[in-house]
């Protein structure tokens, strides 16, 4: 009786779930807290901040996964008009720090509206093509663009580039998988190419330095260059097998920064080096191609869009991250998805990732 009824429980809390995309983030999770305790020089606070932070994403991934895309699609516009008007409200009575205006307090917290944008505009863009679904034309796409560009520019004026990629890039695969045309994806990417000297010339400064130092990190080796340089050293000094864990000069002697956030990929690199490096990747690689099996396979055209801009999300996050580590592309502030410590990014990941299960939840009926 006793086992019984474990094993109907335990059917009742895996059922909503994916196994192979639970077991590969279970994987990323175990690397992450073996590179955080090191990048944190052995704190337990952040280690056991890390463990509350992913038995919420946890839960939050099971609850979601349990509902319907159907009831999910209902929460679409309320959840992205409310996300615009938050960052209005954070253009009027937003909080400073460090030169950018990105939080807003609601009395009991400070929240970041971006991040909800990151799930509101998909949502968005899969509900408005899911209604229209019958009499598609170019009108509906006009529409669609100017939901993307609303939120987008916000963003932008706080300023957060990074953040602001993210979100309009979540828009534009859900404008891929609706079926816009090769011929204005193509054109798009002309037209922007065209207009980067505007676009230069409308950029910050710190972020013309970004770029500048992406092309020339030397230029600059004390200042804004030196989170590139140290990186890239970390990274290099990895080797094949790296230099073992806890054991990582760079990390240990506090040269890389932010390397429990943005930069714990160096601090991984160079304690792993690149077979840790292969581990990782395939990690991410079995979670994108599982995600991109669910959107495939996705019965309906919202299920398909969202699940489709939630695979392709992730895995801008992860190249990137990477990216910019290796020196790439410019720092831009993108964390690492599960690895690096930080509640918000990996809590909107998992509600994500528990819509996308939600989503595959009907192809094992």
């Amino acid at each position: 009786m006793q086992v019984s009824l474990a094993k109907r429980l335990t059917r009742a809390i895996m059922d909503p779930l994916d196994g192979w995309l639970l077991a590969l983030l279970a994987g990323v999770f175990v690397l992450s807290m073996i590179a955080l305790f090191s990048a944190s020089n052995q704190s337990w606070a952040k280690i056991d901040n890390k463990l509350v932070y992913t038995a919420l994403s946890l839960l939050i991934m099971w609850l979601l996964a349990r509902l319907s895309p159907q009831t999910v699609m209902h929460l679409a516009l309320p959840l992205y008009a409310a996300g615009v008007l938050l960052l209005v409200g954070v253009e009027l009575f937003g909080i400073t720090v460090n030169g950018s205006t990105r939080w807003l307090n609601v009395g009991i917290a400070r929240i970041q509206p971006s991040e909800i944008m990151k799930i509101a505009l998909p949502m968005m863009l899969a509900w408005y093509f899911q209604k229209y679904e019958t009499t598609l034309n170019w009108r509906h796409y006009v529409v669609a663009a100017v939901l993307i560009v609303i939120p987008g520019l916000l963003i932008l004026k706080q300023p957060d580039l990074g953040t602001a990629t993210l979100v309009m890039g979540a828009g534009f695969f859900a404008l891929f998988f609706a079926g816009l045309s090769w011929k204005i994806i193509i054109g798009g990417g002309v037209a922007f190419l065209a207009s980067l000297p505007v676009v230069w010339n409308l950029m910050h400064d710190y972020q013309r330095k970004r770029v500048l130092t992406l092309i020339d990190p030397m230029e600059d080796p004390l200042g804004a260059g030196y989170h590139i340089i140290q990186s890239m050293i970390a990274i290099g000094s990895g080797g094949v097998w790296g230099k073992g864990w806890l054991a990582g000069s760079q990390t240990h002697l506090d040269y890389i920064p932010e390397r429990t956030t943005d930069f714990i990929f160096a601090v991984y690199s160079e304690e792993f080096g690149l077979a840790g490096n292969l581990l990782l990747l395939a990690l991410y690689l079995g979670i994108i191609s599982r995600c991109l099996l669910i959107t495939a396979r996705a019965p309906t055209l919202y299920g398909r869009l969202l699940a489709g801009a939630i695979t392709l999300s992730f895995f801008v996050y992860v190249f990137v991250n990477m990216g910019m580590v290796a020196g790439i592309l410019p720092v831009v502030g993108v964390p690492l998805p599960f690895m690096s410590y930080g509640g918000t990014a990996t809590v909107s990941l998992a509600i994500g990732l528990g819509m996308l299960m939600g989503i595959g939840k009907l192809q094992r009926r």
